[in-house]
């Protein structure tokens, strides 16, 4: 846009050209042709004049302005090369605060492998000086597991139950004269038919003749207690026991076996709240049957039941087996995510191959799997299955998925084990399955005053002293700590 101070000049140029014309024309007696031609000549003379001079003064503008920019610049330059030492020195800074947590990770890395071959040498020789007091103990006698079913003690506190190492061969006691309740869970099978078998289900569903064992899982290698899985047994007529190994497939045949996972169910429940009392952090194991998981009127017994206990959800763990999972139908799968979606979790065991989705079976809801220590150890799986069982336990504990070894018999397989990275174990080596304690009932009760003395020790429980054992009668059965005393 042509500023108003330029018109004003043309104009004025116009006005001094035409006066010169005019005057010369008027005063000097010049035609009026020569007249406008001088007129015409001064005005061109003034425009080159006008343009010239501002074309000078805007030049000195310009050059101005890019003096202004240069020094912009400068500055600019001087406090990019300043940040940039200063990064400089905070990378320098970082990378020499790396290279000291480095070195500090590196140490640490060596003591905690310097620990673990100290626990590796510490396994290796547990388990040859058990080796050698197996070499020279009696040969009569070489496990002293004769009363599997020593009572628990679910009253006592969560730290005064711990699992050790399976007891050194002593010499044989006295045994009492009269044995009145076989307990023994084995031979309870021999010499009875289907019918039989079945009548004696039938008879001790009716009178509530299902009694729950439990079994101690611990974490390794610590071997502290962590879980307890409830182990079915039948009682018939004679106070015989009957294992679920005997008479499961025909409870499932005959469709009784809702009625004893419900009953098992309701055992696990009170034995749950019991154990809850003294320790938040402990879990029971509870195992349904697949006949029940697809029965739609069984289930919605157990899923009542349940939803009455739902705040027992993170401590109850309802386990399965491999082969339910693999065969799941639509009514199962939706039962089973009724479960998840109150908050169980499943655990599977079972488990006869390695080919397992973790993914699919974190998704259903699967926080365990209980794999034998004889399939984990077994070479030839390294070339069956998907996975090296070297790597199972991390591959599952990226989704959430937590490995227990079962069926642990010995030292050696302790420390084969640990070398799989398996935080959990469940065997006859750390403790067989035993029966619940009486509620209510004394932790040394039936046994005489001056043997409660001898075997009371730092947590209630000790070894009996030699004077004791010699003098006194044959000893009554005792319960508790008294007879974890007694098997120490």
């Amino acid at each position: 846009m042509i500023r108003i101070s330029t018109i004003f000049i043309a104009i004025c140029m116009v006005l001094v050209a035409a006066s010169l014309g005019l005057v010369l024309y008027s005063v000097a007696g010049i035609s009026g042709t020569e007249s406008a031609i001088v007129a015409l000549t001064a005005l061109t003379f003034l425009i080159l004049y006008n343009a010239v001079s501002m074309r000078l003064r805007d030049r000195s503008d310009v050059g101005g302005q890019i003096a202004d920019l240069s020094r912009g610049t400068a500055d600019l330059a001087r406090q990019v090369a300043e940040f940039g030492r200063r990064l400089a020195a905070i990378e320098g800074r970082i990378a020499s605060s790396n290279s000291a947590n480095s070195d500090r990770v590196q140490s640490v890395i060596g003591e905690i492998n310097e620990l673990g071959g100290l626990v590796r040498q510490l396994a290796t020789t547990v388990s040859a000086h058990e080796d050698l007091l197996a070499g020279n103990a009696p040969a009569p006698a070489p496990v002293m597991r004769p009363e599997p079913e020593t009572p628990i003690d679910l009253a006592a506190p969560f730290e005064e139950k711990p699992v050790a190492a399976p007891p050194l061969p002593a010499p044989p006691r006295p045994a009492p004269a009269v044995q009145a309740q076989p307990a023994n869970p084995v031979q309870t099978g021999n010499g009875r038919s289907q019918t039989q078998l079945l009548a004696t289900l039938r008879n001790a569903i009716d009178e509530n003749r299902i009694d729950i064992f439990l079994q101690p899982m611990v974490t390794l290698p610590q071997r502290k207690v962590r879980f307890y899985e409830a182990v079915t047994r039948l009682r018939d007529e004679r106070d015989q026991l009957i294992t679920a190994e005997e008479f499961i497939s025909i409870a499932e045949a005959s469709g009784l076996i809702g009625r004893i996972d419900n009953m098992v169910m309701l055992r696990c429940v009170q034995v749950l709240r019991r154990l809850m009392v003294r320790n938040k952090d402990v879990g029971v194991f509870c195992n349904l049957a697949a006949s029940t998981l697809g029965n739609s009127t069984t289930f919605a017994q157990c899923l009542d039941f349940l939803e009455a206990n739902r705040a027992l959800a993170p401590s109850l763990v309802l386990e399965f087996k491999q082969s339910t999972f693999r065969n799941l139908g639509p009514a199962e799968t939706e039962n089973l995510a009724a479960l998840a979606q109150r908050g169980f979790r499943f655990s599977i065991d079972h488990v006869t191959d390695l080919r397992i989705e973790p993914r699919e079976l974190a998704d259903r809801g699967v926080r365990f799997i209980k794999v034998p220590a004889t399939l984990l150890l077994d070479p030839r799986q390294a070339s069956t299955s998907d996975i090296h069982p070297s790597d199972l336990s991390d591959l599952l504990g990226r989704f959430g998925i937590d490995l227990i070894a079962e069926r642990i018999e010995g030292e050696r397989a302790v420390v084969d084990l640990l070398d799989y990275d398996v935080r959990f174990g469940q065997g006859f080596l750390f403790a067989p399955p035993r029966p619940l304690r009486p509620e209510g009932a004394s932790a040394t009760a039936g046994a005489p005053p001056n043997q409660t003395k001898d075997i009371q020790g730092p947590h209630g429980s000790g070894t009996p002293s030699s004077g004791a054992t010699s003098s006194a009668p044959p000893p009554q059965r005792i319960t508790g700590n008294a007879a974890l005393a007694r098997r120490i």
